[in-house]
């Protein structure tokens, strides 16, 4: 479909997204879900966090039917439940994302509230995450013969899973936090210099840049995790290059210090 005659985009969301008796969510929002939506389908990003309001994953799955019917999307994404949140996920670039996860590809910060200050960890040190990274790689893997039939939805339990690390492993970020759940919800990420990355795309004319990717990483450990970010943006820079749905990709990073962080 044109980029130029978005209308169909708003009103996929608004009448499938909608909660009780309200519409779905506003015409801004309704066009950067969709941006995000098709970023995962051109391959940018393994999957996008839904949060625009409550709406669940029968309206998600109304939601990806609709965009291809008006020709915005081809067959191919899946919705994910996982603890009573909800992913749009392409599971082949999840597969591809989680399995170099498992070879090192992604850095891992702790920062359990019970240490000072944060520390780099590697996914090798977490046996359990580790785990459960294969076992959802798996789960992807077993569901990528029938994603090509439709809109597909699955659900993960995640009884004492850390959700912050499994979604910062899921939206592709080279660095995800993780923490100790049996010391508490809190973290050491208070008045630490953080320095935020996010990467950026233009798409339709006259509206906001879609935002791919937002991540933080301690500014003291980013020479440590510098190689991950690094990496990261060649592979995203690669992929950009691969696809023509999006323009002007802006990656750029600066340095925040917040009295409390949430995760």
């Amino acid at each position: 479909m044109s980029a130029s005659s978005p209308q169909p985009l708003v009103a996929a969301a608004q009448q499938t997204l909608g909660v009780g008796k309200r519409r779905g969510p506003p015409r801004a929002v309704c066009l950067q879900l969709a941006g995000e939506v098709l970023a995962v389908a051109r391959g940018l990003k393994p999957a996008v966090l839904y949060d625009c309001n409550s709406a669940g994953g029968l309206a998600l799955q109304s939601y990806l039917r609709e965009l291809q019917g008006v020709g915005f999307l081809t067959p191919g994404l899946h919705v994910l439940e996982v603890g009573e949140n909800y992913l749009i996920v392409s599971p082949e670039r999840a597969c591809q994302h989680l399995e170099q996860a498992l070879l090192g590809t992604v850095a891992f910060v702790d920062v359990s509230c019970s240490q000072p200050h944060p520390s780099v960890c590697s996914l090798h040190q977490l046996p359990d995450l580790k785990s459960l990274t294969a076992e959802i790689m798996a789960h992807f893997r077993g569901l990528q013969k029938n994603v090509s039939l439709g809109v597909s939805y699955s659900k993960l339990q995640s009884a004492n899973w850390n959700l912050c690390t499994v979604f910062g492993i899921l939206l592709g970020y080279p660095v995800s936090y993780t923490f100790h759940l049996n010391h508490g919800d809190g973290n050491c990420l208070a008045m630490t210099p953080l320095r935020v990355f996010t990467a950026r795309v233009s798409w339709l004319p006259g509206q906001l840049p879609v935002l791919l990717y937002s991540f933080s990483v301690p500014e003291r450990l980013f020479p440590a995790l510098r190689d991950f970010v690094s990496a990261w943006e060649q592979e995203l820079r690669t992929r950009f290059r691969t696809q023509n749905a999006f323009a002007d990709l802006s990656i750029s990073s600066e340095v925040v210090t917040l009295p409390a962080v949430a995760l």
